[in-house]
């Protein structure tokens, strides 16, 4: 397993699904973590697992979208080996039920969120001239989603986001990646389908677009997370890895 000795590591989102697999598995494998949520109970707990577990954890309450006080948060931490940009939500609708506040809502977290805490963070890396950039993005960054329409606009905006800067500053030695993940079985996931009467039924349709008939699980999503963080991956940037189970093979 590749090691994250002597670094240090931000994950928004952390509190839960992702970015909480995320936050702990790099923390099993040496790196100190700075939790990130907009719920401190939820990110105290994954901050608890984690210390449990004999790993070194902070927490830091934080809404993404907010710049200033992502640039805040900035000046009062160390500097960062590893940023992954997890934070996101989502949206269910197609035009006729999308409002342009919807649109709006889901840029402000999925699209500036990642850039405010860019703004904050990268510029020490490119200064040090070392550094591992990691945006969530979503199969919907790549191919548009059924119904979705809100999400894959902003998830697109993502996968833009991460090219273009990697092609502008990978020179400097600071990467810049993207996971787009298909269907991901986190906590939410698993709620919703519990509502529906038939949760089996729900989860083998939502399943069913990705060639192996599974969701995705978010430990697998952590796994790509720690190669694209390690100095391992020293030649990839500007990448956008699939963990979608085949869903975009066709496409």
């Amino acid at each position: 397993m590749f090691r994250l000795d002597h670094k240090n590591a931000l994950v928004t989102g952390a509190g839960s699904g992702i970015g909480r697999a995320i936050a702990e598995l790099f923390a099993q494998q040496g790196a100190v973590v700075w939790v990130v949520d907009r719920d401190a109970n939820a990110g105290e707990a994954t901050v608890a697992n984690i210390v449990k577990q004999g790993g070194k954890a902070f927490f830091e309450n934080l809404d993404v979208s907010d710049a200033g006080a992502a640039s805040a948060l900035s000046a009062r931490l160390p500097h960062m080996d590893v940023l992954v940009n997890n934070a996101g939500i989502g949206h269910v609708g197609n035009l006729t039920l999308t409002e342009a506040s919807d649109l709006d809502r889901l840029h402000s977290v999925n699209v500036r969120g990642p850039f405010n805490l860019c703004k904050a963070f990268v510029p020490a890396m490119l200064e040090r001239g070392a550094g591992s950039v990691i945006m969530l993005a979503s199969i919907g960054g790549i191919v548009a989603v059924r119904d979705r329409l809100a999400y894959t606009v902003s998830k697109h905006a993502v996968v833009g986001l991460t090219r273009a800067l990697a092609l502008d500053h990978s020179a400097t030695g600071v990467r810049f990646n993207a996971i787009c993940p298909g269907r991901v079985e986190t906590p939410f996931v698993k709620a919703r389908l519990a509502e529906y009467p038939d949760p089996e039924a729900a989860y083998r349709e939502m399943a069913s677009t990705q060639l192996n008939g599974r969701m995705v699980r978010s430990e697998e999503v952590a796994a790509a997370a720690l190669y694209l963080a390690v100095d391992e991956s020293a030649m990839v940037t500007g990448s956008c890895q699939m963990i979608d189970g085949g869903w975009s093979a066709g496409k």
